[in-house]
C-alpha cells in the first residue's frame, strides 16, 4: 500500500496499515537538526509523507508604516501586522495591530491587502504539488498561502478591539470579519484549484480553559464564515480534505465543526482535552490529527514516556483509523532531539509490528 492510499483509508475511516504522521519544527531546532545531520529536509529524514507547501512570498511589500500611529515596532510583514521581537522564535513576538485606532468601517474596507490572490503567487504551484504526488506525498497549504477569518481579523484590529466590536459595535466587526472571509473563501478556491490534498482552516478560539468567547458569539459572527470557506474548497473539489485547528479546549463546538464540513480537527491538546474522549464521542464523524502534548510530553517527558504516549495514542485514538498522530503544534527549542527521535521511533515501531500482524 502506499502513502496516498495508506493517508486516505485512515481518513475515511478505516484501519490504516501505519498511522500516518507528521512533525514540525520550530526554527532553532530546524537550525539544529540541519547541523546534527547535514540536511535541511527533516520530514523526509524522518519520513513524513505529510508535505506542507508554501506559495510565492510577495515582490510588492507596501510601506504601512503610516498605520502605526507612534506604535513601536521591530518588522511588519505583507499584511502590515507589526511585530516586536521577543526572546525567542515565532511564540513569543508581540503584535502591534495598524487598525487599533481605526473609528469606521470604511477605513476597515480601504485599508491596503496584499496581493496574495495575484497569480504570480501561485505560479509553478500546480505542478509542485503534482510532483509531489507522484513521489507519494500528502500535500496541505500552510503559511504562505493560508489566511484565517478571526486571526487574520484581530492581528489586524487587536484582539481587545476586535472583541469589543463584535459585542458593541457589529459595523465595525463585520467589516473587519467580512473582508478577511472574503480573501479566505478566494484562497481556499485557489487551494482546492491547484490540488492540495488538504485544504487548512484555523482560527485559535479557545483557551485551555474553554471557549475565549461565548458560543453564541461564535455562531453568530465566525461558523458562518467559516462554513463559507469550506463550501469555497468543496465547490472546486468536493472530496478535498478540510481541516480545522484551533488551540485550546473547544469540546463546546465540534458539533458545529462537524455539521459545517470540517473533515480533520486539530490538535486535540491532551492537556485540556481527552483525546480518547474525543474519539469515543466523534472519532467516526471526524479525523483527528494531533494528540501529542507539547506543553507536556515531549518538552518535559523522559524518551521512555514519549514512547508509552505515542503508543497509548495509536491503540486507542487510532483504532479503526481516524488519525493522524502528531505533536500538537511546532516544536519548541526546549524539546530534546531524544524526545524527537523516541516520538518518530515508536510511531514507526507500530509500523512495523501491524505490518508483522498482517
Amino acid at each position: 500500500m502506499t502513502n496516498r492510499e495508506n493517508f486516505f483509508m485512515a481518513m475515511s475511516h478505516r484501519q490504516p496499515e501505519q498511522i500516518p504522521f507528521f512533525i514540525r519544527l520550530s526554527e532553532e531546532l530546524e537550525i539544529e537538526f540541519e547541523r546534527r545531520y547535514h540536511t535541511a529536509d527533516y520530514r523526509k529524514y524522518y519520513g513524513s509523507s505529510i508535505v506542507p507547501v508554501k506559495i510565492r512570498p510577495t515582490e510588492h511589500l507596501q510601506d504601512f508604516s503610516a498605520y502605526f500611529a507612534g506604535q513601536s515596532y521591530d518588522y511588519y510583514d505583507e499584511w502590515g501586522v507589526g511585530y516586536k521581537a521577543g526572546s525567542t522564535g515565532y511564540h513569543f513576538r508581540q503584535f502591534v495591530s495598524p487598525m487599533k485606532f481605526f473609528e469606521t468601517p470604511e477605513e476597515v474596507w480601504d485599508f491596503p491587502i496584499p496581493d496574495i490572490l495575484e497569480d504570480y503567487r501561485w505560479d509553478g504551484l500546480k505542478e509542485t504539488i503534482a510532483e509531489l504526488k507522484a513521489l507519494d506525498c500528502i500535500t496541505m497549504n500552510t503559511s504562505g498561502c493560508n489566511i484565517d477569518i478571526f486571526e487574520a481579523a484581530w492581528y489586524l484590529r487587536g484582539m481587545e478591539n476586535l472583541l469589543m466590536d463584535m459585542l458593541v459595535d457589529e459595523e465595525m466587526a463585520e467589516a473587519c470579519l467580512e473582508r478577511m472571509c472574503r480573501i479566505k473563501c478566494e484562497m481556499a478556491k485557489k487551494c482546492a484549484e491547484a490540488g492540495f490534498d488538504i485544504v487548512v482552516f484555523g482560527d485559535d478560539v479557545a483557551t485551555q480553559r474553554g471557549m475565549m468567547m461565548d458560543k453564541k458569539l461564535w455562531r453568530k459572527w465566525l461558523k458562518p464564515r467559516l462554513k463559507r470557506g469550506i463550501d469555497s474548497a468543496k465547490s472546486v473539489n468536493p472530496k478535498v480534505l478540510c481541516y480545522y485547528h484551533s488551540d485550546g479546549d473547544i469540546s463546546d463546538i465540534i458539533e458545529d465543526l462537524i455539521e459545517i464540513g470540517v473533515d480533520i480537527l486539530n490538535p486535540i491538546q491532551p492537556e485540556c482535552m481527552d483525546p480518547i474522549g474525543v474519539k469515543e464521542r466523534y472519532g467516526s464523524r471526524v479525523n483527528l490529527w494531533g494528540t501529542i502534548g507539547t506543553q507536556t510530553t515531549m518538552p518535559f517527558g523522559s524518551p521512555e514516556e514519549v514512547t508509552q504516549e505515542v503508543n497509548r495514542m495509536i491503540e486507542c485514538v487510532g483504532r479503526d483509523g481516524g488519525l493522524v498522530i502528531a505533536p500538537t503544534h511546532v516544536l519548541e527549542p526546549e524539546v530534546p532531539f531524544a524526545n524527537i527521535e523516541a516520538y518518530v521511533k515508536a510511531v514507526k515501531s507500530k509500523w512495523v509490528e501491524n505490518t508483522g500482524n498482517n
